[in-house]
């Protein structure tokens, strides 16, 4: 089986979730702006059509990511998440029947081009299933803080990039942590069945992690615009995922000199979304 499974659902659900993110920013845009944190902004958004077909699209994004997360490692998977920023950029113009623009193509290029490489340097290896509690806890703990700090940013600043950004950087942290603790509960649902799947805490902090999650995210989509908020949430969660990998889920990644092209790779992916960032032409 090796990486091509794994590989295959995560590439299903980065295009379910840049379709979902398309979608829901465009019902975001169609419901009256909100000063802070809302959660009434779901009552508004039901009665939205595009906003339910997002959702649905959302949920078998979840569907092909937990297949993912249980058949390869997590710093393999989160990673390819990075491909929702240029796949929604493509797919924003083409539902409005607009044609993406050359330079715009030749920037989304740059970025998988770029998550290619790091990821063939790399090579994440493990799948580790279960993670004790003592080795969440601190990463729980920090993630929270991460989160409060950054969405009490964003709701200072009025709607606009900064905005969006910060929302998107708290969004991603949170969906991270969401794949991560989603990874031990799908093992657990495979070794212990139902029963086990509903008695253990990785069942519903996933769950809590996961509604924050999309809470939040509505909260991103409408506070800029895509531009700006899908950067910071793809490329946080991938960073947020690969660390977690790493550090909590001990997985192994190539070093020596696979680090030079390993470099190479992340620098194409940053050059790539700084100048997806800055192109005034991109679709919002």
């Amino acid at each position: 089986m090796g990486i091509v499974l794994p590989t295959l659902f995560a590439l299903l659900a980065a295009l379910s979730n840049a379709l979902a993110t398309v979608l829901q920013r465009r019902a975001a845009q169609s419901v009256p702006q909100s000063r802070g944190f809302r959660p009434g902004l779901i009552l508004d958004l039901l009665r939205r059509p595009v906003w339910v077909a997002g959702m649905a699209t959302v949920i078998v994004a979840g569907l092909c990511q937990a297949v993912a997360l249980a058949t390869g490692p997590i710093s393999l998977v989160q990673p390819l998440f990075i491909l929702e920023l240029p796949l929604a950029l493509m797919l924003a113009p083409v539902l409005r029947r607009r044609r993406p623009s050359g330079a715009l193509l030749l920037k989304l290029l740059v970025v998988v081009a770029g998550l290619g490489l790091a990821l063939l340097s790399a090579a994440p290896a493990g799948n580790r299933t279960h993670v004790s509690i003592d080795r969440w806890l601190p990463v729980l703990a920090a993630s929270a803080g991460a989160v409060a700090v950054l969405t009490a940013t964003g709701f200072r600043r009025s709607p606009g990039r900064f905005r969006a950004a910060c929302l998107g950087a708290a969004t991603a942290i949170l969906f991270a942590l969401t794949a991560g603790l989603m990874k031990t509960s799908v093992h657990i649902l495979g070794d212990a069945g139902l029963t086990g799947f509903l008695t253990s805490w990785q069942t519903y902090a996933f769950g809590a992690s996961g509604v924050c999650a999309m809470l939040l995210l509505e909260h991103a989509l409408q506070g800029g615009p895509l531009i700006a908020s899908q950067p910071a949430l793809t490329l946080g969660d991938a960073t947020m995922s690969f660390l977690l990998g790493v550090l909590v889920y001990e997985e192994h990644v190539r070093t020596g000199w696979w680090l030079l092209p390993l470099t190479l790779g992340i620098g194409l992916v940053v050059a790539g979304v700084f100048a997806l960032a800055g192109t005034e032409t991109a679709p919002p």
